[in-house]
């Protein structure tokens, strides 16, 4: 009895993770294919396309072994389980290494805190800083509109202040405090005769600015730190759902065992034409 739930347990867990891995193959899919797909949509399909598909794969490969009592497709299926708890302990040690430094800085006077690259991980800064990498983020950010609903509100200077913007638009929309720009209402701002430009005190993002929509902060440092909060932030609770994933991962690997372990008793059985041929009595 033992055994046969063992395998019953294993092909339920598998049917639910077929049906799931359906969705998110598909909706890669539809990604990658749309024609008004942005940069996002594009960026974000190919993992939900790789995701989907090996979810389905070693779905089947433990729901057919299970229920069909199919040796080496139970093999192949706690292979794949073994590779994804090594990935996934892997993964979650990296994740709390690089999301242990930085966080945003309270600002004087303000609803909202500002960021700086410099303060979080050197991995973290490489990675949304490269080139390769930026280029793509500003695009996604740019068709995102991340910045629009600023652009559209019509706030006095003690409304805006008062704030509580997400990392990405203190960073990517609007220029950093230390520029002592004017405030001109949305997100338009005068570079007036306090202004800090050009000098070598000065911070660099000051002569990034620009008014026109489509440029804004994208080209700060300020924004590629707020894009890396939003990282570290997300990182984290990606790498703490783990812990608890990877836990539930080893009970089902744990129970693969014994489906598999069943699975050669019964081959044997069926071999041998019974447990006294087999040597079981």
């Amino acid at each position: 009895m033992a055994f046969r739930l063992s395998n019953n347990v294993i092909g339920a867990l598998n049917l639910v993770t077929l049906l799931l891995s359906a969705p998110i193959l598909g909706g890669g899919i539809w990604m990658a294919t749309r024609g008004d797909g942005g940069e996002c949509d594009r960026h974000l399909s190919s993992p939900a396309i790789a995701l989907g598909a090996v979810l389905m794969a070693v779905s089947l490969a433990g729901l057919v072994g299970a229920c069909c009592r199919v040796t080496w497709l139970l093999w192949v299926y706690l292979l794949a389980m073994f590779a994804l708890i090594v990935a996934l302990l892997g993964f979650t040690a990296f994740a709390f290494a690089v999301t242990n430094r930085g966080a945003g800085e309270a600002v004087s006077g303000r609803g909202y805190r500002e960021y700086r690259l410099g303060d979080y991980s050197t991995w973290l800064q490489r990675h949304v800083g490269s080139s390769r990498n930026w280029d793509k983020i500003r695009s996604c950010l740019a068709g995102a509109d991340v910045c629009g609903s600023l652009q559209d509100r019509n706030e006095t200077w003690a409304q805006f202040v008062a704030d509580d913007l997400s990392p990405v638009q203190s960073g990517c929309c609007k220029p950093p405090t230390s520029c002592n720009f004017t405030y001109g209402g949305g997100t338009r701002w005068g570079k007036g005769k306090t202004a800090r430009l050009g000098s070598a005190g000065a911070d660099q993002d000051c002569d990034e600015w620009s008014n026109d929509a489509d440029e804004l902060c994208y080209g700060c440092r300020s924004c590629k730190a707020g894009v890396v909060a939003v990282l570290k932030r997300d990182w984290k609770r990606v790498a703490i759902v783990n812990v608890v994933f990877l836990a539930f991962i080893v009970v089902v690997y744990s129970v693969g065992c014994c489906a598999f372990k069943n699975s050669r008793r019964d081959s044997v059985y069926r071999r041998s034409g019974g447990w006294k041929q087999a040597g079981y009595a």
